[in-house]
Order: structure tokens, then C-alpha cells, then sequence
């Protein structure tokens, strides 16, 4: 939950070390690649879709999306036999499938035509920047108090959940809405974002996740809040909304290696921290291919 300027991922990187302080589609019939016919796919989306932080990089992608090619959609266009194109970017927010997020990219939603068979996509965390402020702001705030009490939702309350209901949600059904237009044909899928936290506070998470114990909740919620953001609007557009919430309990980022499929603020492996490794790009890929019925 990537996290506008061109660098987003790398200011979460750099802030990070710094501060030491981020359904139902009517469905035909499933999308099964065979000798005679070619899935053509398309992979929408931010920094969880991308894959930014994990290695390598797809060197055919812009520089600042930081696109990895052991992202969730290369992962399930290899299960399945697909022909990919990915077209995913860290940073992205919802007005970035209509517009150029960066200069000389191209809006997303020019991947998709009449021949596109499949769209899959993570996408809203970036929308009013909610992941990058509400981690940075519980961060900077749990370091001041070494951890203690719950100083982020003392301070921020409901404005994050607010921002969702007010703007993320209609930007979410728009956008979406425009997807299925520019690709009539598409089986069309919106996966939910990975749990980041843990439903509470747990030993040693503070040293990777430096957030007060009070607030480990709050941020969950707020994740929380958001999925089901995405679900309705998923919901509301006939679109196939994947909810890895079940799978990925018990793989956040405060989990050892190994286990967590999100790297943490800080003592990661991902050059992008809080974003999914390549564990957590793989099980998101098996959880598309599970809710849509592929390979």
C-alpha cells in the first residue's frame, strides 16, 4: 500500500532512514488460455500491482514506476499462459487511468481495447495520499512517544476514513466504470490491499514499525475502511473484487522473514519499504487466479 511526485516510492525509502520513522462481474465463462486462443491481459494499477521494491526491475518500464517483472501479474499471466501487458506504476492513483502520471507515460487505461480478455488492478491507496500520510503521520508520532499510546488517532481521528468515503470511493467506481468501457469484453478484477499491520500490537513489531502499540489498530481499521471501500465499489461496477484480507492475516510486515509478505518501515528487503515482497506479490497472484477460477 504504495504510498505525487516522481519519486514517491523512494521518499517513502528515504523518509523511512531518516526519520527512522508506510463482486461480482457477471461472469461467463472462466478465462482459460488454450493452443487456440491467447488471454490477452492487461495489469492496471499502483505500487502493489507493480511490484515496486522487488527485484528485478522490468528495464521496458519508466524509471520511476519501479515495475518489477516478479510482480503479481507477471506471476498469474505465467500461470495461465497469458499475453501480458503490464502497464502498472508505483504512485499511481485513480486519475492516472485516464491521465499521464509522469511525462511521456502514457495514461493507463490506453492498454485496454475491444480484445482485451482480462484486467486486473490494485488501486485507491494512493488517493489522497492516504497510505504515505497516515504511515508517516503514525510513525513520526509513535517515535515521539517511544511507542507509547495512541498519539496518531488521537490526532488524526476520522480524517483518513473521511478522505475515503468523500473522494477515494466515487474516484474508485469512475474509474473502474472507465475500465469496463475502454474493454467491454474484459473480465475485469480489483484485488484488495495486503494487511500492513498486525490487528494489534505484537513484540518487537515497534523496532520495524515504528508506530505507537495504540495505533496499530487505528492503521489497520483505516485499511480496513479502505478495502471495503473498493469492495462496494466493486460492487457497484459488476467488477470481480479479490479480497486477500483472510490469506494475508498473520504476513504482515511485523512477521519475520519469510512469513510477512509486506516489508517493513525499517530492517526490510525491499528497496521500497511497505510494500509487498516477492512472497506477497506470488500469494496475491494465486489469490487472483483462485477467486477467478484460472489456470
Amino acid at each position: 500500500m504504495s504510498i505525487r511526485a516522481a519519486s514517491r516510492p523512494w521518499r517513502l525509502a528515504a523518509l523511512a532512514v531518516a526519520a527512522a520513522v508506510t463482486s461480482g462481474l457477471a461472469i461467463a465463462a472462466p478465462v482459460q488460455a488454450s493452443a487456440a486462443s491467447t488471454v490477452n491481459y492487461v495489469a492496471l494499477g499502483d505500487s502493489y500491482s507493480a511490484g515496486s521494491g522487488v527485484l528485478p526491475l522490468d528495464l521496458s518500464a519508466p524509471l520511476e514506476c519501479a515495475r518489477s517483472t516478479a510482480n503479481y501479474p507477471h506471476d498469474l499471466a505465467a500461470q495461465i499462459g497469458a499475453k501480458l501487458t503490464d502497464v502498472t506504476c508505483g504512485g499511481a492513483e485513480t486519475k492516472d487511468f485516464a491521465g499521464s502520471q509522469y511525462p511521456g507515460v502514457a495514461p493507463q487505461l490506453n492498454a485496454l481495447s475491444s480484445s482485451t480478455n482480462l484486467v486486473t488492478m490494485t488501486i485507491g491507496g494512493n488517493d489522497n495520499n492516504t497510505f504515505i500520510d497516515a504511515i508517516l503521520a503514525c510513525g513520526s508520532a509513535g517515535v515521539v512517544t517511544l511507542g507509547f499510546g495512541h498519539p496518531c488517532s488521537s490526532l488524526y481521528g476520522s480524517t483518513f476514513d473521511n478522505q475515503i468515503d468523500s473522494t477515494t470511493y466515487p474516484a474508485l467506481v469512475a474509474a473502474l466504470n472507465a475500465v469496463k468501457a475502454k474493454a467491454p469484453n474484459a473480465r475485469v478484477a480489483i484485488i484488495g490491499y495486503p494487511w500492513i499491520v498486525p490487528a494489534a500490537a505484537v513484540p518487537g513489531c515497534f523496532a520495524k514499525m515504528p508506530i505507537a502499540s495504540g495505533d496499530i489498530p487505528y492503521l489497520r481499521e483505516l485499511e480496513g475502511h479502505l478495502n471495503s471501500a473498493i469492495q462496494r465499489a466493486a460492487q457497484a461496477t459488476g467488477t470481480t473484487y479479490v479480497d486477500v484480507s483472510s490469506a494475508s492475516n498473520g504476513h504482515d510486515a511485523c512477521q519475520p522473514v519469510g512469513t510477512r509478505w509486506i516489508e517493513p518501515l525499517l530492517f526490510g528487503t525491499n528497496y521500497v519499504p511497505v510494500h509487498p515482497n516477492a512472497l506477497g506479490e506470488s500469494k496475491m497472484a494465486a489469490q487472483v487466479a483462485g477467486t477467478l477460477g484460472l489456470g
